[in-house]
């Protein structure tokens, strides 16, 4: 397993959700039902809801598997899986950003990443820029990397966890002075490509709002299925914008928009989709 499990894994990155994805998913979502863990039988039945086939599935699980990212536990005999300790930490923190709905303020102020790494560890150095990446931060400068001020302490978790906080020093700053903040964040951040995704993630998901605003009583395994790739779509926008104030970002941001239909599947899909899952594995 790499220091830094894939992104593509843990935080749903890549344009169309491959199954491992799906099945980080499903594990954050409901392998705490059994205790963390879920038989391969029932992960199976739960995919082909999805339209995921069984020998996709088996060979998601071995490179998961491969990667440290699940572990391979049996109860009475069953064959199943759970989440590694590193990887569950990882989807805790993922958790607080994907349901955060809350967007900083401009009187929040930022987080600042300072860091120095010797030539001679240049590793170090791509690892610590892949982790600042893959947590929002943008570039303000050479060595200098900048979110809002709410990552701190998830900032500081990560850094620690992965052995970097001797290489980098994390602050607090208000811009006081020179130059437009909204323009500035524009060279911090790509958000010409993150309004492409979150432009994508309406297309693609936009349709299930509307066919499940029409429809009286939610189907579970529907619900289930369209809950399943809505949050698998949904999960790497938070690490991509990263709660940007909505003062610095274009009028009608994209962004706004996405989070609106993220949230309102959420809410008509969430209760119907756990409950098909409480019954699968029952029945499993």
């Amino acid at each position: 397993m790499t220091a830094v499990p894939e992104a593509t894994e843990l935080d749903g990155s890549g344009r169309a959700a491959q199954p491992r994805q799906l099945i980080v998913t499903v594990y954050g979502l409901y392998s705490r039902i059994e205790g963390g863990w879920l038989s391969v039988a029932s992960l199976i039945d739960l995919l082909d809801a999805v339209g995921v086939d069984e020998p996709a599935v088996r060979s998601s699980i071995s490179r998961l598997k491969r990667r440290g990212i699940l572990e391979a536990v049996r109860r009475d005999g069953t064959a199943g899986y759970e989440l590694s300790d590193e990887a569950r930490e990882i989807l805790r923190e993922g958790d607080e950003r994907i349901f955060r709905r809350e967007r900083a303020t401009p009187a929040d102020g930022w987080l600042l990443a300072v860091f120095s790494v010797p030539e001679t560890e240049r590793h170090k150095r791509h690892l610590l820029r892949t982790q600042l990446a893959r947590m929002g931060f943008g570039t303000a400068a050479s060595g200098v990397w900048i979110a809002p001020a709410h990552l701190h302490a998830a900032a500081e978790e990560a850094l620690t966890r992965l052995g970097l906080a001797g290489y980098a020093d994390l602050f607090r700053a208000d811009h006081l002075a020179f130059g437009d903040v909204a323009a500035k964040v524009r060279d911090w951040w790509d958000l010409d490509r993150l309004d492409e995704l979150y432009t994508t993630f309406l297309d693609e998901h936009g349709p299930a709002l509307r066919r499940w605003q029409r429809r009286r009583p939610t189907p579970d395994a529907e619900a289930f299925a369209d809950y399943v790739r809505v949050l698998t779509g949904w999960r790497r926008m938070p690490y991509l914008d990263p709660g940007l104030p909505a003062e610095f970002l274009p009028p009608d941001w994209s962004g706004i928009r996405a989070a609106d239909l993220f949230f309102e599947l959420h809410a008509q899909l969430e209760t119907p989709a756990r409950a098909y899952v409480e019954k699968a594995i029952n029945l499993g």
